[in-house]
């Protein structure tokens, strides 16, 4: 089915790689259709209980296609046809925040990692940071590139960027798209984990093992929901959402699991999430 793209899974982790090497796997109308696809189809198998996007060969992706970009200027729309590709990922519950253009990434019921191997930029950008996580390569090379386009800061990462490393320095990397390495977006909060060159997929995998290996899946998506829901509540109904959420987990299986297993010295063993 994917012609750009390669899905992978292995119990418990889907590897989604971007996959056109030749370009530094630049984004097609195409591939964030079958991106998206993909997603679904990896939330939706009890075996996966987390994600990781990356990219093919020596970059990550550097935003999209010089060729489709040329044609969204003169067509002056941004269209995509997933024709044969319909998916709907994401849980519809968090509402309507998470439904607008990519913000369904934020919405999925599983964490979602970025292994940053090389450039990343643009549109890819906008990727990396809708991920929950991004595990980058040290020599990675990293640009907002949308105002040397004649473009704005796209994609949510206007709301997303300055949460993570502040408004100033969030105006400094979207005003002058400067490149910037592994080492810097480490410093700057962007990275969450900086790796050896030729590391981050597997460092990402690694994670995502001792999760699966050691924490309630349902809770990783509880906790992944009340996050992003959470930045933009209120304290006092934040904490209302949360006492409830906290009466509910104490019903489930995996609450008597947790402390049963840590009582007999254990490794949990935990329920998948199932997505009807």
């Amino acid at each position: 089915m994917y012609e750009e793209i390669r899905l992978e899974i292995e119990d418990p982790i889907a590897v989604i790689t971007m996959n056109r090497p030749e370009r530094l796997n630049a984004m097609t109308t195409r591939m964030l259709a079958e991106i998206r696809h993909a997603l679904a189809s990896a939330e939706n198998d009890e075996r996966v209980v987390g994600m990781i996007l990356t990219g093919e060969g020596r970059g990550f992706c550097p935003g999209m296609d010089i060729d489709a970009l040329d044609g969204i200027a003169q067509d002056k729309r941004f269209n995509i046809d997933p024709t044969g590709l319909e998916a709907e990922p994401g849980d519809a519950s968090m509402g309507d925040d998470f439904v607008t253009g990519f913000t369904y990434m934020l919405s999925l019921r599983k964490p979602l990692v970025a292994a940053i191997n090389g450039p990343c930029a643009g549109l890819g950008f906008c990727f990396a940071l809708l991920s929950d996580m991004r595990f980058v390569d040290a020599g990675a090379k990293f640009s907002t590139a949308f105002s040397q386009r004649g473009l704005i800061a796209e994609h949510a990462v206007s709301w997303l960027l300055p949460r993570l490393i502040g408004s100033s320095r969030a105006l400094d990397l979207l005003w002058s798209a400067r490149k910037f390495d592994g080492i810097e977006a480490e410093r700057l909060g962007i990275a969450d984990r900086l790796c050896d060159p030729g590391t981050a997929l597997d460092v990402a995998k690694d994670y995502l093992q001792n999760l699966a290996a050691n924490s309630s899946p349902t809770s990783l998506m509880v906790m992944k929901s009340q996050v992003y829901r959470h930045l933009m509540m209120p304290l006092g109904p934040a904490m209302l959402e949360t006492q409830r959420l906290m009466d509910e987990s104490l019903e489930r299986p995996d609450f008597r699991e947790g402390v049963r297993s840590f009582i007999e010295g254990r490794a949990p063993d935990f329920e998948r999430i199932k997505v009807s």
